[in-house]
């Protein structure tokens, strides 16, 4: 069955070939979607017959937002939390703790519930593809049924267990625990491990606990992610480097070793401006990045500590507002950036062959994204049955 999308006044494909730029930008354009991708991009005047025919009435329609980085599954609350930031209280990662007691204390129908409605939440801000991390466990079992239960919703997970050292747990004992046994008990849910390495935290992991614990994950099959830098220049973005992580997340602090790393690497550089808002901490300097070459995504980071939106248009709007981006580089870091980071090139891009995730703007242009800051516009566009 074929499906036929026209009336799309404006069509980003993230495919240069279409105009020469990275969004590759069609107008008056249609594409055909079978089987869940696409089929056939081009001009609405020289659409081929299809099955069925949808027309979304000159509306603009952008690639699915990837957010690359997410910490969905937990319970309790920390409003109260960050009322006390947003009164000058300063972050430390801390709080952590907190969201670990109330998910270990809680049954696996409540997390389930709690992490179904925020990707239900996502969607329907247009995000189609979705990474989500554990690291609200730390402990065996906590860890593993995290996981297990994202596993059963989504294709990106990845595996935290080194989000924290837990309150009242020797550090080398907890690592050893982390690359040892919960290693193992996790990493058949999990595509990716990450580790917060920030020993600016007192609570996070310092550059050789971090190697330790993404050694023992490479060497389980598992892709690497590394949390680094955003409380201070440190060892992380040169370690996700020299491991060849995919992508290194935050990044507010860097020196100039760190850029030209970066940008030297396939490594892809993932900014989380709705911390900085959160924090009130300042914002990663994107332009600096971007002028050495270096590949950036955007991510949202939805957790209950630090970021607690599910919007990607959110954060776009921060990425253009705050770090001076442009409409055009936010929205291909949230799309096609994003992809990179997870490795995906069937994602973030609206090609021949590539899977229909598509999002539907009640707006002209791309540019009302930024332009329209906490206005609904977007929601993924349902073109086909899901199995």
């Amino acid at each position: 069955m074929a499906t036929l999308i026209t009336g799309i006044g404006e069509l980003v494909t993230n495919d240069p070939v279409h105009d020469g730029t990275p969004l590759g930008v069609l107008h008056d354009a249609a594409l055909v979607v079978a089987d869940e991708r696409v089929a056939w991009v081009g001009r609405a005047a020289d659409a081929p017959a299809a099955d069925e025919r949808t027309d979304v009435g000159g509306q603009a329609v952008v690639p699915g937002f990837v957010d690359s980085h997410t910490h969905p599954v937990f319970a309790g609350d920390r409003s109260a939390e960050f009322a006390a930031r947003m009164a000058g209280e300063r972050y430390d990662g801390g709080g952590i703790a907190a969201t670990v007691t109330a998910t270990r204390r809680a049954p696996d129908d409540e997390l389930r519930r709690g992490l179904v409605g925020r990707l239900a939440e996502l969607r329907a801000q247009g995000t189609t593809t979705v990474e989500v991390k554990s690291g609200y466990g730390l402990t065996v079992a906590d860890e593993e049924r995290v996981l297990r239960l994202a596993a059963g919703v989504v294709e990106e997970v990845t595996f935290l267990g080194a989000h924290v050292v837990p309150p009242g747990t020797q550090r080398d004992e907890y690592v050893r625990t982390v690359s040892g046994p919960m290693l193992a008990a996790c990493a058949p849910h999990a595509r990716w491990i990450d580790v917060f390495c920030e020993p600016a935290s007192p609570h996070a992991f310092d550059a050789d606990e971090a190697r330790t614990v993404l050694g023992a994950g490479a060497a389980a099959g598992l892709g690497l992610r590394v949390h680094g830098n955003q409380l201070a220049a440190g060892p992380g973005v040169a370690l996700a480097v020299d491991l060849g992580a995919a992508s290194v997340d935050h990044c507010t602090y860097l020196t100039d070793a760190d850029v030209d790393a970066l940008a030297g690497s396939e490594t892809v550089a993932t900014l989380l401006p709705g911390v900085e808002f959160s924090t009130r901490s300042p914002y990663p300097d994107a332009r600096r990045l971007l002028a050495a070459g270096v590949t950036v995504g955007l991510a949202t980071d939805c957790n209950p500590g630090t970021s607690y939106t599910s919007s990607m248009p959110f954060a776009i709007a921060l990425a253009v507002r705050e770090m001076a981006m442009t409409p055009a580089e936010a929205l291909w870091a949230a799309t096609a950036g994003a992809a990179r980071s997870l490795r995906r090139e069937d994602v973030g891009r609206v090609v021949v062959g590539g899977r229909a995730d598509l999002a539907l703007l009640a707006a002209p242009t791309y540019l009302h994204l930024a332009y329209r800051p906490g206005v609904p516009l977007a929601r993924a566009l349902d073109v086909a049955p899901r199995s």
